[in-house]
C-alpha cells in the first residue's frame, strides 16, 4: 500500500482551542490531498500526520505513551490488536457522526464506541504471476500448499509481534489448524525456506518481486491484501486484462481498520471533527485507491477497478475478537519462538 509522508503543519497548541489536529497512523495510510483539504477548508483544522511504521509498531509506541499521547486520534488498530489497545485504555469513548451507516458486523465495540471502523480487508497471500507462468509452476491456493516442497524459499511474510498483516496471517493459520495443530504447520513453514521481516512496507516494496513500485525483490510470494493486485494497475495504460499479481485465495484472514480518540488528546475537539470525516462519503470513497482496503461506510461507492482486479473473497478466516485477546499474546510468544530462533 502507498504510505503518505506527515504533512500540515501550525501549533501544536493546547487545549481545545488548538487549530492543528494530529492523526497517529501507520506507515500505509494514505489520502488524496485534495479529500484532506477539503476536510482543513470545511473544519477549519490543519491536519498533522504523524506515522508511526507498521500497525503493530505503532500500537506499541501509543501504549509506552499512555494518557501522553503523541496525538490526538489514532488510526490503524485492526481486530487482531484491539483487544490490547483496549485494555491499556488507549482511547475515549465518541460516537462518530456517520456510524449508523456502517455494517454492524464491523462495529466490535459498538457497546462503548471507543473506536469507530474505517475500513475492512482480507489479509492473503499475493504471487507474482510472471514468476509462475516462466516457471510452469502453479501458484499455491491453500495454506498447505505453502509447505510444499515447490514452493521453497519463495514466502516472505510480516514478523507477527511488529506487524498487522503478519499477525493477520498468523491467526490465519491458528483459525485454519486450531490451537494445538498451528505450531505444527508454522514448524513445516519454517523448514520450507519461509522469510520474516518487520513489516508490510518491507515485505511488499522491498522483497516482492511483483511490486512494480518496489525494488523488485526475489520473493514471488508475499503476505499482503485479496485487494494488493488493483494497485499494481493503477496507472497502467493500456489497462491489463488481469493484474500481474494474484492472491491465493485459501490463505484469507478478515482484518477490519479501526480509529479511536487517544485519551488525553490536547484537541479533543478537533479529533472528533476528524474521526467523523474518516467516516464521511468523500473520505470513505477515497479509500479504495489509497489504502486499497473496502470503505466501511455501506453506501461508500467503489471504483470499477477496485472490483475489477481485486479478488472476492467469499468466506475468510475469522476469529472471534475474545479469543484473540485470550490467545494474542502467547501465540506471538510461540510463534517467535518457533520462526525466529
Amino acid at each position: 500500500m502507498p504510505a503518505l509522508a506527515a504533512c500540515g503543519g501550525g501549533d501544536s497548541g493546547n487545549g481545545g482551542g488548538s487549530k492543528t489536529v494530529t492523526l497517529v497512523t501507520h506507515d500505509s495510510f494514505n489520502v488524496s490531498p485534495a479529500v484532506l483539504k477539503q476536510f482543513e477548508k470545511q473544519s477549519g483544522y490543519t491536519v498533522k500526520l504523524l506515522p508511526g511504521g507498521d500497525a503493530g509498531a505503532a500500537v506499541n509506541q501509543e501504549i509506552l505513551s499512555r494518557g501522553n499521547p503523541r496525538g490526538d486520534v489514532f488510526f490503524g488498530v485492526d481486530n487482531t490488536l484491539l483487544s490490547r489497545a483496549l485494555d491499556h485504555d488507549l482511547f475515549t469513548p465518541y460516537e462518530a457522526k456517520g456510524l449508523s451507516g456502517v455494517d454492524r458486523k464491523l462495529q466490535l465495540d459498538a457497546g462503548q464506541h471507543r473506536v469507530t471502523p474505517v475500513d475492512s480487508g482480507e489479509i492473503c497471500v499475493n504471487y507474482d504471476r510472471k514468476y509462475f507462468a516462466d516457471k510452469k509452476l502453479a501458484p499455491p491456493k491453500t495454506f498447505q500448499d505453502l509447505t510444499e516442497p515447490r514452493y521453497k524459499n519463495l514466502l516472505v511474510t510480516e514478523n507477527a509481534a511488529t506487524s498487522s498483516p503478519g499477525l493477520g496471517f498468523l491467526l490465519g493459520t491458528a483459525a485454519e489448524y486450531g490451537d494445538s495443530g498451528w505450531q505444527g504447520y508454522w514448524k513445516k513453514l519454517k523448514a520450507n525456506g519461509v522469510e520474516v521481516v518487520d513489516g508490510w512496507e518491507q515485505a511488499y516494496n522491498d522483497r516482492f518481486s511483483g511490486s512494480a513500485a518496489g525494488r523488485k525483490g526475489d520473493k514471488p510470494l508475499v503476505v499482503s491484501y485479496a485487494s494488493s493486485p488493483p494497485a499494481e494497475t493503477v496507472g497502467v495504460k493500456p489497462q491489463p486484462k488481469q493484474a500481474p499479481t494474484g492472491v491465493a485465495t485459501g490463505t484469507c484472514f478478515r482484518q477490519i481498520e479501526f480509529a479511536g480518540l487517544l485519551n488525553g488528546a490536547k484537541n479533543e475537539k478537533g479529533g472528533k471533527a476528524l474521526l467523523d470525516f474518516l467516516l464521511s462519503k468523500r473520505f470513505q470513497e477515497d479509500v479504495p485507491l489509497r489504502m486499497f482496503v473496502s470503505p466501511a461506510l455501506r453506501d461508500a461507492k467503489v471504483p470499477g477497478i477496485f472490483t475489477r482486479y481485486g479478488a472476492k473473497i467469499d468466506d475468510p478466516a475469522t476469529l472471534a475478537p475474545q479469543k484473540i485477546a485470550r490467545h494474542r499474546e502467547q501465540w506471538v510468544e510461540q510463534w517467535s519462538s518457533l520462526v525466529l530462533k
